[in-house]
Parts: structure tokens; sequence; C-alpha cells
């Protein structure tokens, strides 16, 4: 993914460029969710249920009509014609065909790579599994968009939190709203640090780079799961790790993709990325997230936009693992 030719490049690209998915997530027959789409029923119910397959309120706003984003495809086609790509993120991991001829080895495990960053988007940037709800067109650069949980909340996970969450010139983070973490590996002898320069590091040239999803969705609920506690890092034999990275959200899809941001809408990201994206979504406490944006060693103080979804098959690779 990084190569030496782009060293000095890469030290200046947000985090948000390694996992941001494509402004029109949706393909052409795919519309915007509503309250009744498909609902999932949880584990465990409380109280009267909801489901939050569509945005929230407070994230409404202006959606750019379909043609903005099928020149954004088109644009998108032509550059991989014209120059080669390899394959792309992110995608619907449910549907494994991908004929990019580009080929690159798959990154080691994460436990033989060292954990550089960690970042957030608003929307899954990814498609499958429990986050099939699409939120619509967003504003055509990456915000409003992505993809939901698709099942259901109480009414008391959805209670209103007291103050914005990781507020933006696009919006704040309220229940309900799902979000992609990623946590990024590399191979290179780093620090986790902020933005994707914390992955790099003079003595490599050209690290392998790796990132663990998880999809979780928001809830006013200080039982759920723990952000400070997800994102915690450690050293576990000589290498930076996340030693509480969720494992039981169902096997992950293992693919070969990029880095992604919306700012390659219209044109390939030339890096590759080993991607491992789990299908299922953690319940997450909106209080310990808006802990976490308070004050971490990353930096991250809002969530990313995303990058349109990635759909057609000489941009994907062939999902195998």
């Amino acid at each position: 993914m990084f190569r030496l030719l782009f060293l000095p490049l890469l030290l200046l690209v947000p985090a948000a460029a390694i996992g941001q998915s494509d402004s029109h997530g949706a393909p052409a027959h795919e519309a915007p969710a509503h309250a009744e789409s498909g609902a999932h029923e949880p584990d465990h119910a409380a109280a009267p249920v909801q489901a939050v397959a569509q945005p929230a309120a407070g994230h409404a706003g202006h959606a750019v009509e379909d043609a903005v984003i099928d020149a954004q495809r088109a644009a998108l086609t032509a550059a991989f014609r014209s120059q080669g790509f390899g394959p792309q993120s992110p995608r619907d991991i449910d549907m494994p065909i991908g004929a990019n001829l580009r080929v690159f080895g798959l990154a080691p495990d994460p436990m033989r790579m060292n954990l550089c960053n960690i970042h957030l988007h608003e929307g899954a940037e990814h498609r499958g599994g429990e986050f099939t709800a699409y939120a619509g067109n967003g504003d055509g650069a990456g915000n409003g968009t992505g993809y939901l949980y698709a099942g259901q909340l109480s009414a008391e996970e959805l209670a209103p939190y007291p103050h914005p969450v990781g507020a933006s010139e696009h919006g704040a983070l309220e229940p309900g709203d799902t979000i992609e973490v990623h946590f990024v590996y590399t191979t290179a002898q780093v620090r986790p640090g902020p933005t994707l320069g914390a992955c790099l590091d003079p003595a490599t040239g050209n690290p392998e780079l790796r990132v663990e999803a998880v999809v979780m969705v928001l809830v006013n609920d200080d039982s759920a799961a723990n952000f400070l506690e997800l994102t915690q890092v450690a050293t576990q034999r000589g290498y930076a790790q996340a030693p509480n990275l969720p494992m039981n959200l169902g096997e992950p899809v293992l693919y070969a993709g990029s880095t992604t941001g919306p700012s390659h809408n219209e044109t390939g990201s030339p890096y590759q990325v080993t991607w491992s994206v789990r299908p299922r979504v953690l319940r997450v406490s909106i209080r310990s997230l808006d802990a976490w944006l308070g004050h971490n060693v990353f930096e991250e103080d809002h969530a990313h936009g995303v990058r349109n979804l990635v759909i057609e098959p000489e941009q994907l690779s062939a999902i195998r693992y």
C-alpha cells in the first residue's frame, strides 16, 4: 500500500483516508432505509422496540441526486481503465465476486503487526452482515451516507444524550447512529499515534497494512460495550496491540483492498491494504465514545465521512478467505 515513492505524501494523509466509504454507497436498485426496513431482532429486547435502520433526525440534510453519484462512479471507472489501479475498498462483504488483475499478498496476522492508528466513520463504509440499510446519497462528499445497522434498538437505548458527541461542521453523533471503527496495523516498527503517518517509519519503505474493521451502533446504555476498553493499547510480545479487539462478532471477511476516503470517489487509491471486516454489529455506550473523543493518543475528536461503495468487479478483488 505504501510505496517509498509516496512516503512524503502519506505523512500528510489524515487517518480517515484508510477507511471511508463511497458517498453513494448503494447500487442503483437500493433505496435509503426506512424505519420499518427489515429489522433484526436483538438478543435482548427491552421495553418498546424501535427499528433504527434510518438516519437520525439530527443528521438530516440535502442529499444529492443519483446523477451526481453516477458521475462519480463513471469517473472512477474511467480512471481504472486508463491507469490500472489495484483492488479497492470499501465493498459489499456478502458479495465475493471480484475481477481485478492486480495481486498482492495478504498482511500477517495482526498479532504480528503493530497497531498504529484507530479512527471511526459515521455510517458503515462496508455493506453486508447486519449493516445493510442504505443511509442515502448524502452530500456527495462522504457525509450523510454509508450503511446503517439493520436491526432494532429499544426506546431506552435511543434516549437522547445530554450533549453533542464528536461535533463537527457536518453534525454530531447521537444514540442510534452506526459507526465503523478501523483498527489499523502496520509491519513498520512504530508507536500508535495520529493519522496514517503513525503507520510509517523511515526504516520501512513499504510496510504492509491491515485494517480490523468493527461496525458499532451507539446506544444510551452504560451497560453496553465500553469504547474506552475496546480501544485500550498494550504491548504484547513486543508489538503494540488492541487486546480488547472484539472477537465475537462472526467470522471476519478477509480481502485485499485499498485505502478509502471521499477523495477517491473519482479516482482509485494506489495503496494496498488487507481488510478484515466483522459481519455483526456491536452495541457501544455513547458515553464511553464521548469520553474517548475527548482524549486519546490518536487525536481523534469526530467521526470521518465515507467513500462510495465500490461495486464494479474490475475494481474489486475476489473474496477467497
